[in-house]
Parts: structure tokens; C-alpha cells; sequence
């Protein structure tokens, strides 16, 4: 899995570095099919995770997305990425990789459009937000390149790579600790193993890429292809977070049509591999792996698994151990306001683990932000707070779940902006 998986990433960095970010906002708008086919499409290679496409979802929603678009691009973008489509192609075959974003695809299309069919009542008056005071870049292409490759294997592996180990550990469980005798129980009833299956996954949090080996285990203890199908459709695209951050800000109505279309979508597509599709086309790949355990792994396998290990503990360091003078954990080391710039007296010079949301006579407020869990989280509540008027400059801290804003703003408009796309500002 490994080769693919370092491939993956790759693609999913050159993505984030050379497409520009507001082709996603453009072809969004209006409750029209056509926008839900273009958030469907957009989201299928984006390799978001079902925490990060969140705030991505409402912050396009915010800034002019119709809601069908946005619940389309929340079903499809989490499903699949180009990372898990080519790790999916490495340890399950080529069918399972070209039905797996189909499938996305399919549901994406059908819940956004049961959004715009039967949600027109709660669909709000939107105005779009202009990004003119969101930071632009211009890199050159080296610099987009150096930019990709943190994106990659900083970013990325931060914050799917904990997520993938559990995956890979949670699989080597079931192949050791679950006898082949206990999914046995099933074999006779192929919807009851989907329900079981979809019970576990609808509230779990998994990312499409940790799931694929989870899937593999299963089937190998002799799960059907269509149940592995449901776990890697309904495990990545819904959880407990995205169920209430949907609620809260799109309403239950939108909430109850955006579970259906994930859940009968999973279980059509479940009961059409088991009943109309060989099982030959999704079993045949895992016994050629199988056998192939047995032999000498290539060196070239070896190495790409010591690399991609090497850059999963770089990675896990950076967020989790390594911290700089201030305590801060951004990526260019400690980039806090210190006493000398602003003035500040407190203790801690930059107040990024103050508890309270505070303001400094240099205009500097800083504030806990509750909901961040990935880079993709940060980054947007960047943005959101980065467009308020007033504001000069945003530090958004993941470790420690802090903003440290500077400019003449008050906090209430930065609590409206980061509660418009999911997150909460504590008091």
C-alpha cells in the first residue's frame, strides 16, 4: 500500500498548489442541477476528510453556494480523493476503485438534488462574501512546488496520518483477534450484514483512506464486497461531528435528506455488487494478495514503506511533540506577536494558550476556537477571519485550538464569522 499511498499524497499536493482555490466557489451557485453536478465533480478528487470537508462546505456555503451544492460536495468529497482512489486500486483492485467514486458521485448527485427538490422552503438569501481581504498568493512554480510537497507530507499525513495508523491497527486486529466463525453468522443474509456494518460506521469517524484496510480485514473474514462497499461509503461521509455541525447550521430537514441519500445510496450500491456484479471481480485481488504475503517483499516496497513511515512520524512530531519558544505549533515555527512588537505584559508574551478570549491595547484578541481538528479546519478559520473588515493579520493555532487576531475588530464579528462555517469561539 505504501508506494500508492506516497503517490497519493504527491497528487493531492500538486492539487492544493496549483488549482486555485476559488474555482471551487465559481460554479456552485443556484439550486440548479448543474450546480450540484459541479460540487459532485469538484469534490470527488479533493482529498479532504469527512472533519475538514466541514468547514470547506460551510465557508462555500457562506460565500454563495446554494445548499444543494454544498450537501452534494459533503457527500462526495469525503467518500473519495485521488489518494484513497489509488490506495483503493492497491489493496482491493480495479473494480472496487471505479465503483468507489461512482458510488460518491451517484449519492452526491442524489442528495443535493433532493436538497434542492424538497429543502426550498429553509434555503436562505445568500450574499457572497468577497475574499479581497483573504491573502493572495504569488509563487513562483518552485515555490508551488515546495508548497505542495508540505501540503503533502506535513500537512496532509497530520492530518489523516493518525487516522490511517488506527485504520491499518484496527484491521491487524480483526485479522487476529475476530474468528473466521463470527461473520459466518451473516453469510446468509447480506442485508443484515449491511445494517450491522452501517450501525458502526454512521457515527464512527473514518478517513476514506483508513478505512480501505479496515474493508480488506472484513472481507477476508468473509464479509461480502457490498458490505466492505457500505464501510468505505458511509464510514468517511458522515460521522457524529459532521451530523451536528449540519443541524446546526443548515437545518434538520437538510440534515435527515443529506443521511438518506448516504444510507440508501450505500446499501443500493451494497446490494447491486453482491446480487448483479461477479464476486470473482472483487474477491480475486485479495487472494492474489494473500498468496503474495508469502513471498519476499521488493526492495522497492521496503523502502517506500520505511519513507512514508519516516514522514508519518515526522509529521505526528510536528503536531503533537514539537513546539516552539511560545508554545505555538505553526508550521514556520513560532510566528506569535512577541512583547516588543505589541506591547503585551502578560506571561506568556503571545497569549496563545490563554483560556479567555483577551484584547491587548496593540488591538491583538485572542480566543479559543472548539471544532478544529485538521489542517483544512485551520485554514478556513483563517479565511473566515481574515475577510472580516479590520483585521490585519491571523494566527490560527491547531494544537492549541487558538486564534491570535490583530486589526480594530471586535469579537463579536469574529464569533459570527467562525460560527457561520461550523466552529465555536469559547467564552
Amino acid at each position: 500500500m505504501s508506494p500508492y499511498l506516497l503517490l497519493g499524497f504527491l497528487l493531492a499536493g500538486l492539487m492544493h498548489a496549483f488549482v486555485p482555490g476559488n474555482l471551487y466557489q465559481r460554479y456552485l451557485g443556484g439550486s440548479s442541477f448543474r450546480s450540484v453536478l459541479n460540487a459532485a465533480l469538484l469534490g470527488v478528487p479533493i482529498p479532504l476528510c469527512s472533519c475538514g470537508v466541514i468547514p470547506t462546505a460551510m465557508s462555500l456555503y457562506r460565500q454563495g453556494a446554494s445548499r444543494g451544492a454544498s450537501v452534494s460536495f459533503l457527500i462526495a468529497t469525503p467518500q473519495t480523493g485521488v489518494d484513497s482512489i489509488i490506495a483503493t486500486y492497491s489493496l482491493m483492485g480495479l473494480p472496487f476503485a471505479l465503483i468507489r467514486p461512482l458510488a460518491a458521485l451517484v449519492t452526491a448527485l442524489v442528495g443535493g438534488q433532493m436538497v434542492n427538490l424538497f429543502d426550498r422552503k429553509a434555503e436562505k438569501t445568500m450574499q457572497i462574501q468577497p475574499a479581497d481581504n483573504a491573502p493572495v498568493e504569488s509563487l513562483s512554480f518552485f515555490g508551488r512546488i515546495k508548497k505542495a510537497l508540505h501540503y503533502a507530507f506535513v500537512e496532509m499525513m497530520q492530518d489523516i496520518g493518525r487516522w490511517l495508523v488506527l485504520g491499518l491497527v484496527i484491521a491487524g486486529l480483526i485479522t487476529v483477534l475476530v474468528p473466521d466463525s463470527f461473520f459466518a453468522l451473516f453469510a446468509d443474509s447480506t442485508l443484515l450484514s449491511i445494517l450491522l456494518v452501517l450501525a458502526f460506521a454512521v457515527p464512527m469517524y473514518l478517513c476514506a483512506t483508513g478505512s480501505i484496510p479496515i474493508a480488506v480485514a472484513l472481507m477476508m473474514k468473509g464479509l461480502s464486497p457490498g458490505t466492505a462497499l457500505v464501510l468505505l461509503m458511509a464510514g468517511p461521509a458522515v460521522n457524529a461531528a459532521s451530523i451536528l455541525v449540519i443541524q446546526k447550521v443548515m437545518g434538520r430537514r437538510t440534515l435527515i435528506l443529506y443521511l438518506a441519500s448516504i444510507i440508501s445510496g450505500a446499501v443500493a450500491f451494497a446490494l447491486g455488487i453482491d446480487y448483479l456484479l461477479p464476486a470473482e471481480w472483487f474477491t480475486s485481488h485479495l487472494e492474489a494478495m494473500h498468496h503474495s504475503c508469502h513471498e519476499t517483499p521488493a526492495y522497492f516496497n521496503i523502502a517506500c514503506t520505511c519513507l512514508l513511515l519516516l514522514l508519518l512520524v515526522n509529521a505526528l512530531y510536528r503536531r503533537y511533540v514539537r513546539k516552539g519558544g511560545c508554545g505555538c505549533h505553526s508550521e514556520d515555527g513560532c510566528q506569535c506577536h512577541s512583547e516588543e512588537s505589541c506591547g503585551c505584559s502578560s506571561e506568556s508574551a503571545c497569549g496563545c494558550h490563554s483560556e479567555m478570549a483577551s484584547s491587548s491595547g496593540c488591538g491583538e484578541i485572542t480566543l479559543r476556537i472548539k471544532g478544529m481538528s485538521c489542517n483544512h479546519c485551520r485554514t478556513n478559520v483563517e479565511n473566515a477571519i481574515a475577510r472580516i473588515p479590520g483585521v490585519e493579520s491571523v494566527l490560527v493555532d491547531l494544537p492549541s485550538a487558538t486564534a491570535v487576531v490583530r486589526g480594530h475588530v471586535d469579537l463579536a464579528s469574529i464569533r459570527q464569522a467562525v460560527e457561520a462555517i461550523g466552529f465555536e469561539v469559547e467564552n
